[in-house]
């Protein structure tokens, strides 16, 4: 059956798959959602030694109404895993890890049935983070879906970024023909690694601002353009407008490949049993990296829980615990930068899925929390939602969690992964829950749980290094991360990645940061001095 894409606002709105990922997201302000999710073959979850290519092809083709001419070399140029084209610095693409028993503490470690640990390393790319994995065929995807659409004009790729996605999106899609991409970060809220990958990238066909404000500030003002573009007043009237956040449906979908994957890599190793399930605990920030485990699930991956960590934030925390999404809260600037979110735009996509595929019920939920900062689900709809559990770390514990994971496990993460290992430890070990029946934990304790290591560590080395160093009463202070990314690999023995140790030759060629009133502005000009003639074949949109 082929998959069509709809609003979760408009159910009248029918798309296929190129014009959803050309347009970024609908007008009418909601995201485009399958109207139906396919079912993962057999061979994707059986058939042994596969590439990852191999992989993303069996797991991505159902969303796809392409022939395998047009899907596979995309899907093969991204994920190559040899030669100097290779975007990737690993064979596998992503690595699972070993991190023994979370309950390392618990009479029960050391026996069978003990709860396993894994991380699923999503940091072996060109920016170090789990968003290469999608940004990396995206621009192929949306350079197909023009073509396929019949649209010559270049297109404008507008990038909200909390730090990671950034970087992602410029190397993914920079210098390809045709797309133009500018990325907006807050100016104040990324940590110096990210920022300076972002900000170093050529100036061709690319625009990087820092703005003013919080990632929520530059996700509003990006959604608003696409929604008052299609108005003869905007200053984005008759420029196509597309997106490299999760936000669009192309960036969403490869996400789920890693988790096929995942799955496949436990049952190589002996930790699963064909048919038995695992649990996934992922750091969540705009809700896109879950939302794909979900989605996994949906297609018939055994996922049984999936555990959504926040940082002191802890929005999305709240809402599972209460059912009530508040964005009328303190903001709080935290170690684990790219989860520092308050309005995650994905969880509309769950909730159009919660609320029973109906987009009514969904554009007037989103219309209240527009209007009055905050909505509240009922309870017959929070009982669609009772896979997702959920935990939260401060930065003192997001320190803690790194010290132990280096002292117990040997293994070095990255605050936001930090976060998750905490969640991990406090869901599966440490739960009330659990302490209440023994027999459950006995019970659960043979699923294996698969933490989602979103970033390399040495994007992060001042709070690595604070953590190992046991300096966990202040937040750390970072001056010049870039020579602490040396520092830290002479502290662990690890080596710094090639993409970050080659940023010390960088040269800085975006430097502009600006209010929220004059983005508009700014990125108007962007678009319209680097716009093309445009030459129409035909359009389908």
């Amino acid at each position: 059956m082929v998959v069509r894409y709809t609003s979760t606002r408009d159910a009248k709105v029918d798309v296929n798959i190129a014009e959803a990922i050309v347009q970024g997201m609908p007008q009418d302000g909601g995201l485009f959602v399958p109207r139906n999710i396919p079912t993962l073959s057999p061979e994707a979850i059986l058939e042994p030694k596969l590439s990852y290519a191999e992989l993303a092809w069996l797991v991505l083709s159902p969303w796809f109404d392409w022939s395998e001419t047009e899907l596979r070399p995309l899907i093969e140029k991204a994920y190559s895993s040899s030669g100097k084209k290779s975007m990737f610095d690993t064979p596998e693409i992503v690595l699972l890890s070993n991190a023994g028993s979370p309950n390392c503490e618990n009479d029960l470690a050391g026996k069978k049935e003990s709860m396993q640990l894994f991380l699923l390393e999503l940091f072996h790319g060109r920016t170090c983070a789990f968003k290469d994995l999608a940004l990396s065929i995206l621009g192929g995807l949306l350079s197909k879906s023009l073509e396929k659409c019949g649209i010559d004009e270049p297109v404008l790729v507008l990038t909200a970024t909390s730090g990671d996605t950034g970087s992602a999106a410029l190397a993914g899609l920079g210098g390809q023909q045709g797309i133009r991409i500018a990325v907006i970060y807050p100016a104040e809220g990324t940590s110096e690694i990210q920022k300076l990958q972002m900000t170093s990238v050529p100036l061709e066909d690319r625009c990087v601002i820092g703005l003013k404000g919080t990632f929520d500030d530059a996700q509003r003002a990006v959604k608003n353009i696409f929604q008052s573009a299609k108005d003869p007043r905007s200053p984005f009237f008759g420029i196509r407008l597309s997106s490299a956040n999760s936000i669009n449906i192309g960036r969403l979908l490869p996400q789920i490949v890693y988790y096929v994957k995942a799955w496949r890599d436990l049952y190589s190793a002996g930790a699963i049993n064909c048919g038995e399930s695992f649990d996934v605990v992922v750091p969540s920030g705009n809700f896109g990296d879950i939302l794909a485990a979900r989605y996994a699930k949906a297609m018939g991956l055994p996922i049984r829980r999936l555990v959504c960590a926040s940082n002191s934030n802890r929005i999305l925390y709240d809402f599972f615990a209460t059912g009530i999404y508040d964005k009328r809260r303190a903001f709080n600037k935290t170690l684990s930068p790219s989860m520092d979110i308050l309005v995650s735009s994905n969880l509309e996509r769950l909730l159009y899925h919660a609320f029973g595929e109906n987009s009514e019920l969904v554009l007037r939920l989103m219309h209240r929390f527009e209007n009055e900062g905050f909505f509240q689900i009922p309870e017959q709809v929070a009982s669609n939602l009772s896979d997702f559990y959920t935990g939260w770390a401060d930065d003192f514990q997001t320190l803690e969690s790194i010290r132990h994971m280096w002292e117990i496990h040997n293994l070095l993460v990255d605050p936001h992964t930090a976060v998750a290992c905490k969640v991990a430890h406090e869901v599966f070990v440490n739960s009330q829950y659990h302490q209440k029946d023994r027999k459950i934990i006995e019970a659960q304790a043979i699923n294996p749980i698969v933490i989602a290591a979103t970033a390399s560590p040495f994007k992060f080395p001042a709070s690595c290094l604070a953590a190992l160093q046991s300096n966990l009463k202040n937040s750390p202070i970072a001056h010049n991360e870039l020579s602490l990314a040396f520092e830290l690999s002479s502290y662990t023995g690890i080596s710094v990645p090639k993409p970050i140790a080659d940023l010390v030759t960088a040269k800085i060629n975006h430097n502009m940061i600006v209010e929220e009133s004059n983005l508009e502005s700014v990125l108007a000009d962007f678009a319209n001095k680097t716009a093309k003639p445009q030459v129409y074949r035909k359009s389908t949109m």
